[in-house]
């Protein structure tokens, strides 16, 4: 007898081996006919699995969220199936996951394609087409488990070149393929039980290159995104909130508004501000800096390039090695010379100035904070606009604090982040502790620091009553460290604001404090940036704003229209009343109708534009339109300038009462 142990502790008894599709029909043919998978002894597992032993199980249906992942993974295999169908046996199918940290893609499948034949947007209608067909025909997926030769011996009968190299990078594993119809794939699997279980609801949204295995080097293979659901009207919502972040994207918005430029000639993820967008990017760091001096912070600043040996004390080199720039050698000089690297993090040029002076247990808390420059080699295929670069700049402080200091220092950062995202009006955030994974070898230090700084942030997130998760592998190679994880208007999530406690390169630097028995101690350390990076913040700012800034970080803050030029003159002299009163302010000169100049400035997302005629050149008034509230009447100018002013330092984000 067999004995099947369910999650509500009730158990089932068989004669016979069975499948975990047996066992669902034989509970209800409802659950049947909506099942996905099973998870036996905790693993997850084809319905096709057979129990020949007792086992626990636990069947998932289409409301499991585990479920999603594997209809998406199925999808793909149908996706490379119908590429197959229709451009011939020749077309090669490389890599095709699901994905389900992505706001708007559901999986994607990389191939290289025969030559003559190339893929743009228009064939997407057909490639669905025929996945719907092979969908119709549900077609069951079939698990087979082989050696790597034989795995080999296959693929190579189906002409599938680049799974050769797949299944070389298992060093001899065990595979698994799965196989529908005429269509065999490497997988581990699960998958749903037919291409049927697929259903209808799935589009395929886009075309794009990617190198293959991300490697510049390699052959630019052609990259096709869907999205699948297990319902249509879960895939119609998804695909609306896709046309809403389009509408948004920082990218668009960024060369509409003359935000920022990427421009392949400086060198790809390197942007370039243009004037509004170092309006935006002074007024964050102005407003951030107020804060800082405030609370005792020292500013400083630090080359964008250091010896190669100070990355080899801190750890960072060669830790992250692939993620740097490559380490600037001199003629003459081998990798242990003395090169330079330009920099991925301010850190060790900061305990470089701790270092340089001598300190006393009463000197200390000591904050130094920076707007530093770093460089990180990002994969050209992972770059995107300003939330993937190369180049960009942090708020980065570093707290130089006794052990007893720690926790209030991490408080005070807690109360900081917060303020950030209050202020922006990012109210939807999560916090996260990212700890060390103590399996793997990529950190440093030793488990008691470890144990102590984890404790530390877990003390604080208790006592400021705040919800967290804690998420092993996370953490930064010499620290665990708090995270705010955002959620934009959009429902993405993004992770913004850090806290990082680090025991560990105080003592790689053999930094000290004369302590109150008159002896030198080691100090803790806290990384702490707000904002994360200048350019990752502002890119989801313009996402979350769709381009709209609230009045204080507004590049243009109000348009002066005057109806005709007769009224030029007097445009101009309330153009230069508002600038001597700070606000940034433009005049549209042009001689195009007042209706044009409108249009124009609400496409540019000014909060306020100012319309003047002969009636308010005699008053000496402005009539005041809002960019969403329209007309808000007329007013006198120095009361209209009051309450500019009075909403930009307030950093409010509702348009003025006229």
């Amino acid at each position: 007898m067999i004995s099947i142990t369910l999650p509500d502790d009730s158990v089932r008894t068989y004669d016979a081996p069975l499948t975990a599709m047996a066992v669902a029909e034989d509970i209800s043919p409802g659950l049947a006919r909506v099942a996905v998978a099973a998870r036996v002894d905790g693993e997850l597992v084809d319905l096709s699995t057979t129990l020949d032993s007792d086992h626990t199980l636990a069947l998932l249906t289409n409301r499991d969220a585990e479920s999603l992942e594997i209809l998406r993974h199925t999808a793909a295999h149908v996706l490379a199936q119908a590429m197959q169908n229709l451009y011939g046996p020749e077309v090669q199918y490389t890599i095709g996951p699901a994905l389900m940290d992505d706001f708007q893609y559901g999986f994607y499948y990389d191939f290289d394609l025969p030559d003559g034949v190339s893929i743009s947007a228009d064939d997407l209608p057909k490639i669905e087409a025929e996945m719907k067909q092979i969908a119709k025909a549900k077609l069951p997926l079939v698990r087979k488990e082989m050696s790597a030769d034989e795995a080999k011996t296959l693929f190579a009968e189906l002409g599938q070149r680049y799974k050769a190299e797949m299944i070389d990078e298992l060093d001899g594993q065990s595979i698994s393929a799965y196989t529908q119809g005429e269509f065999t794939d490497m997988c581990v699997g699960p998958h749903l039980p037919t291409t049927g279980s697929l259903g209808k609801a799935f589009k395929l949204l886009t075309v794009a290159g990617a190198y293959w295995r991300g490697d510049e080097n390699r052959k630019m293979l052609t990259r096709i995104y869907g999205v699948a659901f297990f319902d249509k009207k879960e895939l119609a919502a998804h695909l609306e909130r896709v046309e809403e972040a389009r509408k948004r994207d920082h990218r668009v918005l960024g060369k509409q508004l003359g935000l920022f430029l990427l421009d392949e000639k400086v060198g790809p993820g390197m942007p370039l501000w243009l004037p509004n967008g170092e309006v935006i990017r002074q007024e964050l760091q102005g407003w951030i800096r107020e804060q800082l001096l405030a609370r005792g912070y020292k500013m400083v600043s630090t080359p964008h390039i250091g010896k190669l040996d100070l990355w080899r004390t801190s750890g960072h080199y060669p830790y992250y090695k692939d993620s740097q720039f490559p380490a600037i050698q001199f003629p003459g000089q081998g990798e242990e010379g003395e090169g330079f690297l330009l920099k991925p993090m301010n850190c060790p040029a900061h305990l470089r100035i701790y270092k340089a002076g001598q300190h006393s247990y009463r000197d200390l808390p000591l904050r130094l904070a920076e707007f530093g420059q770093v460089y990180r080699w990002e994969q050209s295929g992972e770059l995107n606009g300003l939330t993937r670069v190369r180049s960009f700049t942090q708020d980065d402080a570093h707290i130089f604090c006794t052990p007893e200091q720690l926790e209030s220092e991490v408080e005070s950062c807690v109360s900081l982040a917060e303020l950030v995202l209050r202020t922006l009006g990012l109210n939807d955030y999560r916090v996260r502790i990212s700890l060390r994974d103590p399996d793997s070898d990529k950190y440093v230090g030793s488990d008691e620091n470890w144990e102590l700084a984890e404790n530390n942030l877990r003390h604080v997130v208790k006592k400021l009553g705040m919800n967290y998760t804690e998420e092993v592998g996370e953490a930064a190679f010499y620290g665990p460290k708090i995270d705010f994880v955002i959620n934009d208007c959009l429902g993405r999530e993004w992770q913004l604001g850090t806290i990082q406690v680090d025991y560990n390169l105080p003592e790689r630097f053999e930094l000290e404090y004369i302590g109150a028995d008159n002896h030198p101690h080691q100090p803790v350390m806290i990384h702490r940036a707000p904002f994360g990076s200048f350019e990752r913040f502002i890119g989801i700012l313009i996402e979350h704003y769709a381009g709209a800034f609230p009045l204080w970080l507004a590049p243009v803050q109000v348009a002066v229209l005057p109806v005709s030029e007769k009224y030029d003159a007097y445009a101009r002299s309330v153009q230069e009343r508002l600038l001597a009163a700070g606000i940034r302010v433009e005049t549209d000169l042009a001689s195009d109708k007042i209706g044009a100049k409108i249009r124009r400035s609400t496409l540019q997302k000014v909060p306020y534009m100012v319309i003047v005629g002969q009636q308010e050149s005699d008053a000496d008034t402005v009539s005041v339109r809002h960019r969403t509230e329209g007309d808000l009447g007329a007013m006198p100018v120095e009361p209209f300038i009051k309450e500019l002013i009075a909403e930009r330092d307030t950093r409010g984000s509702h348009p003025l009462t006229v």
